[in-house]
């Protein structure tokens, strides 16, 4: 291991804030569960199936972009940039940029699934065996603060949030996100984040509803953690995975729908399901690009620059903290 990776920063949710949110998620007139709770390991590992498939457009056009853009994105971010990146995943995309850069001089992957998040720290350690690496196992919708690195004096702090995940937050907390990134990376720093953008949904439903059913097993994984973690009874095949286009709320809906009138017991608790009735688990919204744009400026952000693909199916945008 590369003595450029420092300790893990681990403020893992603990199993009972992950308790509190269920059950204050099934409590609900419209049942819900947080899409965070995704990323156990295997919740991760489904996820990287999931960019590979061929309905799932958005990683692939996302990676084309940055491989197209790094060295414009870099010149943007100028020299000896600390890198901050939300949900670092795998670590990909990421590795684009880093190439790219000028004498990067920090990179902080921040991502809720401890052990995803460690191995794909090891990884890029030992690609990248100069970069001081300093991972945080955390929920980054929630505040928390960045690790001082010993050496490490960055000419600029850059957040990277790739994936269209701020598609995952309602309107007012992407633009809470936004604030809180501005906040934590300083004065002077950008942003570098991805957005999908809206579209036919004939291209949208298959890509959250995939011929192979990955997705489907990704959706239902939450409640095999759930069985597992809170020693719930979720019987698995007893739900089914379902994604819906909400063309008013400009958004993938992704449910699980009870087959049948039921009753899951999760610890001592129960919680009563008809036939029909749905978990809400994500959101994924998809925007134009002035709704973005007004978004970030709300935030406090300047736009800086935008780069599409020719069908005008993804974007990147790089925004300024004013």
């Amino acid at each position: 291991m590369s003595n450029a990776l420092e300790r893990l920063h681990d403020l893992e949710p603990s199993t009972e804030e992950f308790r509190a949110a269920v059950h204050a998620g099934l409590a609900q007139p419209q049942k819900s569960l947080p899409c965070k709770f995704f990323y156990d390991a295997e919740g991760s590992r489904l996820f990287e199936q999931i960019c590979e498939l061929p309905e799932y457009y958005p990683t692939r056009t996302e990676l084309a972009l940055l491989e197209a853009h790094a060295g414009e994105i870099a010149r943007l971010i100028g020299p000896r940039a600390r890198l901050v990146e939300f949900g670092s995943g795998a670590g990909i995309k990421i590795r684009l940029l880093l190439q790219a850069l000028d004498r990067p001089a920090a990179y902080v992957p921040v991502d809720i699934s401890r052990e995803h998040l460690l191995a794909a720290a090891v990884d890029l350690a030992r690609d990248f065996p100069t970069l001081r690496i300093a991972p945080i196992c955390a929920d980054y919708t929630q505040p928390f603060a960045l690790p001082a690195s010993a050496g490490v004096h960055p000419e600029t702090t850059v957040g990277f949030f790739p994936g269209s995940t701020i598609g995952n937050f309602t309107a007012p907390e992407a633009r809470g996100f936004l604030a809180r990134a501005r906040r934590l990376l300083g004065p002077g720093s950008a942003m570098v984040v991805g957005v999908d953008l809206r579209k036919d949904r004939n291209i949208l439903v298959p890509a959250y509803d995939d011929a192979a059913g990955v997705t489907a097993a990704f959706n239902l994984n939450l409640l095999v953690r759930i069985n597992r973690e809170l020693d719930g009874d979720f019987a698995l095949d007893q739900f089914t995975h379902e994604a819906r286009w909400n063309d008013t709320l400009g958004r993938i809906e992704m449910h699980l729908v009870s087959r049948r009138d039921q009753e899951v017991r999760i610890g001592a608790e129960r919680f009563r399901f008809r036939e029909g009735e749905t978990i809400h688990t994500e959101n994924s919204y998809k925007y134009t690009l002035d709704q973005f744009r007004a978004m970030a400026t709300d935030a406090g952000y300047r736009p800086e620059a935008v780069w599409t693909d020719p069908k005008g199916l993804f974007s990147v945008h790089m925004l300024r903290a004013d």
